[in-house]
């Protein structure tokens, strides 16, 4: 008979290659530069593509040190750098010292940046409302609620 263990073991090594391969797949969806031109005309905001990502990370995270920030969004921290000093520019972000180490320089979100992030949040929503239009409402919920604990899960150092 064999044992229970390797039972699960095989189960859970399926739904693993399952899981990841979704991820995959809501990955490749979320990344699509489309995707992100979709929203932004969606909110009516007049924001380059390549900035709108930085301008959302920087206001649900920040104050941000460039450096956390580039490696949130997969970019080269030079990049990031040019990117948000543009975004400064536009009078959406702006920078200052850390409180904890004065050599880093954050980036905050500043009122305007914050009433464009509100129309981006607003598109989503309805976006998202569509998305999920066939859905009840314990459907909905369960996700969230697995989602949260899955990010807070994977957030965890290797090996925690």
């Amino acid at each position: 008979m064999p044992s229970r263990k390797n039972v699960q073991n095989t189960h859970i090594g399926d739904q693993l290659r399952q899981l990841h391969g979704a991820l995959l797949d809501i990955l490749s969806v979320m990344n699509q530069p489309q995707r992100d031109e979709a929203l932004i005309k969606e909110a009516g905001i007049p924001l380059d593509r390549a900035l709108f990502p930085l301008l959302v990370v920087v206001e649900r995270f920040g104050p941000i040190g460039i450096v956390e920030l580039a490696d949130r969004v997969g970019r080269d921290y030079t990049t990031v750098s040019r990117q948000v000093a543009r975004l400064e520019s536009l009078d959406l972000v702006e920078r200052q010292g850390s409180a904890a180490d004065r050599r880093v320089r954050e980036a905050l979100v500043t009122s305007k940046g914050k009433a464009m992030t509100m129309l981006v949040d607003a598109a989503r929503e309805r976006i998202g409302r569509s998305v999920f239009a066939t859905w009840d409402t314990n459907e909905i919920d369960e996700l969230v609620r697995l989602m949260r604990k899955f990010a807070d899960a994977v957030s965890q150092p290797i090996g925690s």
